[in-house]
């Protein structure tokens, strides 16, 4: 899809901008085989979200900040990732349990394999998960309540965050828009991460469903330390170096073929 490759470009852009320091137009056309005019309009539309800053021929880094994308087009980055993840997660499940998902797009993929048990309390924050195991007749299912964030139809704020704490829960499943293995996971929204910061503190066992291209991004508001995760879950796409740094912190790395 062309929508699909123009978002990764453009996040990808941002993470080479985040490396470098600064891109070049050229440079930018030859790696992604598009007109140095396709580079000058992907620059013109981040810049205008205030992720970086134009020069003579390229940009340069702005502030230190994720592209920030719809529910919808996060679905569309690495989809068949973002399945085989939802699928290994959901083996962490067991009838009797309760569990608390957060918004994202991969913990999406999670709430898909829910069906079938026939006793499971599940607490999100996401309308779309909550919608999708309604379906499921085993599943009592409680809402955080709070305000709503239209374009990942989440609720988030200090309502849901309250509402949250709560509860007590056997596993909570949390996506993030970035991993650093010696520094935690992050998002680049202090809402969001209030909210999956909450769902952690109630669970007895934190699992992190996130594709490898996550751990190469950086992203600006922490959610929580590397130490307060028990799994990480991802594809065999990760680079091979980051698995004893999450084992160094007490971290299960489970990687999906």
């Amino acid at each position: 899809m062309a929508e699909n490759s123009t978002l990764k470009r453009r996040a990808e852009t941002l993470d080479l901008l985040q490396e470098k320091g600064k891109i070049s137009v050229p440079e930018l056309s030859k790696k992604y085989n598009v007109s140095e005019v396709t580079i000058r309009n992907d620059l013109a539309h981040l810049e205008k979200k205030g992720l970086l800053v134009k020069t003579r021929g390229g940009a340069i880094k702005s502030q230190p900040s994720s592209l920030v994308l719809s529910l919808h087009q996060k679905q569309q980055l690495n989809y068949p990732e973002k399945q085989k993840i939802g699928r290994a997660a959901a083996k962490y499940v067991q009838d009797g349990y309760s569990v608390v998902i957060d918004s994202g797009s991969t913990a999406l993929e999670v709430a898909k394999n829910l069906s079938g048990f026939k006793n499971l309390t599940l607490i999100t924050n996401s309308l779309p998960i909550a919608d999708i195991c309604a379906n499921y007749e085993g599943i009592r299912i409680i809402i955080s309540g709070g305000e709503l964030r239209a374009d990942m139809r989440s609720l988030i704020g200090s309502v849901a965050e309250k509402n949250i704490l709560k509860y007590n829960c056997d596993v909570a499943i949390i996506g993030a828009d970035s991993i650093s293995p010696q520094k935690g996971i992050f998002t680049p929204l202090n809402d969001d991460a209030l909210v999956s910061s909450a769902m952690i503190s109630i669970a007895n066992k934190v699992i992190v469903v996130i594709d490898s291209a996550k751990f190469k991004k950086k992203s600006l508001v922490k959610i929580v330390d590397t130490s307060q995760i028990d799994v990480v879950i991802t594809d065999d796409k990760i680079d091979a170096d980051f698995a004893p740094l999450l084992n160094d912190f007490g971290v299960e790395l489970v990687v999906v073929q």
